[in-house]
């Protein structure tokens, strides 16, 4: 007689998600409205979240290959470099002309589903996350929803961190990052074009460089 393997209950992160249906509900509806309401032709914008060390890295542009193929074909990337070259640092500006955040946590391993934001990325999660899609790339994964991860703010009190922890059973056709990717994904134009469309900023490159007269 053969014994019956019995479900594991010990393992916290042995989930497909950490948010409850009704988050996840919410979050699907919010981006289906996002999707909807994007103008054809205007372009869709998501900003690269990492800490000096990994943008710094000899695979940076690699990365960044990754990221772009992770996320719908026509989505222009920025990045600290791209977006704030010659200029302060401007945040509040710039994330309210961004459409999505892509946070780059660090982990102790490759593979690792746990992922430490820094204070900068946590601020910036945190201005976004309410009314953007805000993904966060792992290696193994791919790109999880932050929703879909379980989160802990860590110390210092005066610099406070953030954990993000993703689910072990994650799945990349989860509705909430097919909606998310739906929300991200540039509208095509159908012929016509709207005033709110033609009256949309062009393309962000360096938005906050120095202009000679």
């Amino acid at each position: 007689m053969h014994a019956t393997q019995k479900p594991r209950y010990d393992d916290p992160l042995d989930v497909e998600t950490f948010a409850r249906h009704d988050q996840q509900r919410r979050y699907t509806a919010a981006m289906n409205r996002i999707a909807t309401e994007r103008c054809p032709g205007t372009p869709v914008r998501v900003y690269v979240s990492a800490a000096p060390k990994t943008a710094n890295d000899s695979s940076w542009q690699r990365l960044l290959n990754r990221i772009a193929e992770d996320l719908p074909d026509g989505v222009e990337l920025l990045h600290y470099r791209s977006a704030f070259e010659g200029s302060s640092y401007d945040w509040d500006t710039l994330a309210g002309r961004l459409d999505g955040l892509v946070v780059i946590g660090r982990s102790k391993r490759l593979g690792s589903r746990v992922h430490v934001l820094g204070p900068v990325a946590r601020l910036e999660l945190r201005s976004v996350v309410a009314q953007k899609p805000v993904l966060l790339f792992t290696h193994n994964l791919g790109l999880i929803p932050v929703i879909d991860c379980k989160s802990q703010v860590m110390p210092p009190a005066d610099a406070p961190r953030l954990k993000l922890i993703a689910p072990k059973r994650w799945n990349r056709d989860s509705r909430t990052l097919q909606a998310a990717l739906d929300a991200l994904r540039p509208a095509a134009h159908d012929g016509q074009e709207p005033e709110l469309c033609r009256t949309a900023p062009g393309h962000l490159v360096a938005p906050f460089a120095t202009r000679s007269s």
